[in-house]
C-alpha cells in the first residue's frame, strides 16, 4: 500500500488540526487560566474553613473510637482476668 504525497498531506494537516484543538481545548478549560475573582477566593477560603473544621470533627471522631476500643479492650482483659482465677 502505498500512500501519496497528497494523502500524507492531509495525514499531517489533520493531526496539526486535533492537536490545535486539544491545546485551545485545554486551555480554555483551565480554570487556572483566568484571573481569580474576589469571589473566587472567598469560595477557597470558605473551603479552607470548611476542610478545617471537617479534619478537626473527623480527628475527634477517630479519638472516640480509639477510647471506646480501648475501654473495651481493657474490658475484655479484665473479664480474660477473672474467668482465669475462676478457673484455679
Amino acid at each position: 500500500m502505498t500512500i501519496t504525497r497528497a494523502t500524507k498531506h492531509q495525514i499531517v494537516a489533520a493531526l496539526l488540526a486535533g492537536c490545535v484543538s486539544s491545546v485551545a481545548f485545554a486551555q480554555a478549560s483551565d480554570p487556572t487560566a483566568a484571573p481569580a475573582t474576589h469571589a473566587d477566593k472567598k469560595a477557597a477560603k470558605e473551603q479552607a474553613k470548611a476542610d478545617k473544621k471537617a479534619a478537626v470533627a473527623q480527628a475527634k471522631a477517630d479519638k472516640k473510637k480509639t477510647d471506646a476500643q480501648a475501654d473495651a479492650d481493657k474490658a475484655n482483659a479484665d473479664a480474660a482476668v477473672k474467668d482465669a482465677k475462676k478457673q484455679d
